[in-house]
C-alpha cells in the first residue's frame, strides 16, 4: 500500500512533523509527498524527486492566472498521470492541508487521514475556504490525529475517531549538541553569553520582544536560525547583538545549538499561536539548552508547569530568566529532562499511529469512496 501525503509545507522547508512521519512511514509504504502548485510555467507539468529510500516530493508546476476550477482540473490531470506512472490504486490519502480536497475528491483512497498539525485558518494569508474544506475532510477522513493537546480539545467535537499525538523528537538527532567538538563557523565570531532561536519567522514571532530584549542587554548576542516568511524582512530589527542567520539544514541544527547557551521561545500571543505545540522544545531540551518561552498554553502545560523550561511574559521577565538559566546548575535539570523526554520519540509515534491505521484498515468497508461526496461544493 503507498501513502499519497497531500502538504501546505514543502518538503525542503523547515524539517517538522510531515518530514518526520513520512521518512518513518517510508519503511512500510511508498510515499508520494504531494506539494503545493508553483504558478511558473506555460504548459502543466510534474516534477519529481527522491530525497529519501521510498519517498517521492511531487512538486506541481502551473501557469498563472487560472481560475480555482482550472488549477483543479490540471492537478487532477497530473495526479491522475502520477497514480498510472507508479501504479498507484491501494493507498492512504493523508492530509496536511485541506486545500488540497478540491482537486483530489474524485480518487479512490483505501483511507483518509487527516494529519491536524495546526488551526491554518488562524494564520496570515489562509484562504478563505480553508474552514469550510476542513469541516468537509472531518466529514469523510477516517482517522483524525492533532499535532498538540489545544488543539485535540478544540477538534475532538468534530469526529469520533480523533487521536492526540503532540510533537515528537529525534532524541539522538539532538542529543549531539551536548558534546559538539566546535562552533560553527558563522558562530564561532559571535561572543558569548548566545542565546539561540531556530524556526519560522513568520507573524508568530514577537519581534518587539526580540528587539527590547536586544536592546537591554546589549552584551548579550540574540542568533536566530530560520527563514523569513509571510513578514516584511524590512521589518526584522537591526542591531548589532541580533544575528539572522537564514535557514540552516536539519542535520547542521545540532551544531549550532551546541553554541548556544540558552534556547528561547519568543512567540507572539496571537490567534496564529493559539493552538501551536512547537516540536523545538522538546528538541531544545535534548540538545540539553534551558529554554524560556513566552506562555503558549501547550508549552506551559507540558514543560512549563512541571519546572523543565521557563515561562516569561515580557522582556525583563525574559532577561531574568535568562540570567538564571546562565548560572543554574545544570546536571540535576539535566536528569529532569532526560527522565521526562524517554518516552519521547517520532518512531514511537509512528508505531502508535500505525496501530491506529491498522485497526482502520481493518474495519473499513471495501469499494467506499469517502471523499466522493454529492454535497461537496
Amino acid at each position: 500500500m503507498d501513502i499519497v501525503c497531500y502538504s501546505h509545507l514543502r518538503w525542503n522547508f523547515v524539517y517538522q512533523r510531515p518530514q518526520h512521519l513520512m521518512s518513518r512511514f517510508a519503511s512500510h509504504f511508498r510515499i508520494f509527498f504531494v506539494e503545493e502548485p508553483l504558478f511558473d510555467v506555460e504548459a502543466a507539468y510534474t516534477e519529481l524527486s527522491k530525497p529519501a529510500e521510498n519517498v517521492w516530493v511531487v512538486h506541481p508546476h502551473l501557469p498563472a492566472r487560472l481560475s480555482d476550477a482550472e488549477k483543479d482540473e490540471l492537478l487532477v490531470f497530473l495526479l491522475s498521470d502520477l497514480f498510472m506512472q507508479f501504479n498507484i490504486i491501494e493507498y492512504i490519502a493523508w492530509y496536511y492541508t485541506p486545500m488540497a480536497v478540491s482537486f483530489s475528491k474524485n480518487f479512490n483512497p483505501t483511507l483518509v487521514i487527516y494529519d491536524c498539525m495546526d488551526e491554518l485558518s488562524a494564520f496570515n494569508f489562509a484562504p478563505p475556504q480553508l474552514k469550510e474544506q476542513e469541516n468537509y475532510l472531518f466529514s469523510v477522513a477516517d482517522i483524525v490525529f492533532t499535532g498538540g493537546y489545544s488543539l485535540y480539545e478544540v477538534k475532538k467535537h468534530y469526529h469520533n475517531n480523533i487521536h492526540l499525538f503532540p510533537s515528537s523528537i529525534d532524541k539522538k538527532h539532538f542529543e549531539r549538541a551536548r558534546a559538539f567538538p566546535h562552533l560553527t563557523s558563522d558562530q564561532a565570531t559571535i561572543p558569548s553569553p548566545r542565546i539561540g532561536f531556530f524556526g519560522v519567522v513568520d507573524e508568530r514571532m514577537d519581534i518587539a520582544l526580540l528587539a527590547e530584549m536586544a536592546h537591554k542587554k546589549t552584551d548579550w548576542h540574540f542568533i536566530i536560525i530560520g527563514p523569513v516568511v509571510k513578514i516584511d524582512p524590512q521589518i526584522l530589527p537591526q542591531l548589532p547583538n541580533l544575528h539572522f542567520l537564514g535557514q540552516r539544514s536539519y542535520i547542521e541544527l545540532p551544531g549550532y545549538i551546541a553554541g548556544w547557551d540558552v534556547a528561547i521561545m519568543p512567540f507572539a500571543i496571537n490567534a496564529a499561536t493559539r493552538f501551536i505545540s512547537p516540536t523545538k522544545t522538546p528538541e531544545y531540551l535534548a540538545a540539553g539548552k534551558p529554554v524560556v518561552s513566552t506562555a503558549i498554553h501547550d508549552v506551559v502545560k507540558f514543560y512549563g508547569d512541571t519546572g523543565l523550561i521557563q515561562i516569561a511574559n515580557d522582556a525583563d521577565e525574559f532577561i531574568t530568566c535568562i540570567e538564571y538559566a546562565l548560572r543554574q546548575d545544570k546536571n540535576i535539570w539535566l536528569t529532569a529532562v532526560d527522565k521526562a523526554l524517554a518516552g519521547n520519540s517520532w518512531d514511537i509515534t509512528c508505531e502508535n499511529m500505525m496501530y491506529q491505521i491498522n485497526i482502520a484498515l481493518w474495519t473499513k468497508k471495501p469499494n467506499s469512496n469517502p471523499l466522493k461526496k454529492d454535497e461537496y461544493v
